[in-house]
């Protein structure tokens, strides 16, 4: 990180390998709980009338990619990116 102060940045790698194994893991699920609450609630915005399984799609085409969308749910909206 460039915007992070070198000590700054050293001492929190420093706190992460102290961590056992299950905090970092339960850490880095938190975070991408987080990363997924944070994308739904931009589809909601931009597509306020979707289902919920339009933005179940949605979802997938943002995290793993139009491909794969389509072969799990068939019909990917034009728009989904």
């Amino acid at each position: 990180m460039i915007d992070t102060d070198p000590r700054a940045d050293a001492r929190y790698h420093e706190l992460l390998r102290a961590q056992p194994p299950h905090a970092r893991l339960a850490r880095a699920l938190a975070l991408s709980r987080s990363v997924r609450e944070l994308a739904v609630a931009g589809i909601r915005a931009r597509h306020p009338n979707a289902d919920e399984a339009e933005i179940r799609v949605r979802l997938v085409v943002r995290l793993y990619g139009r491909d794969l969308a389509a072969c799990v749910y068939g019909a990917v909206p034009d728009d989904a990116v």
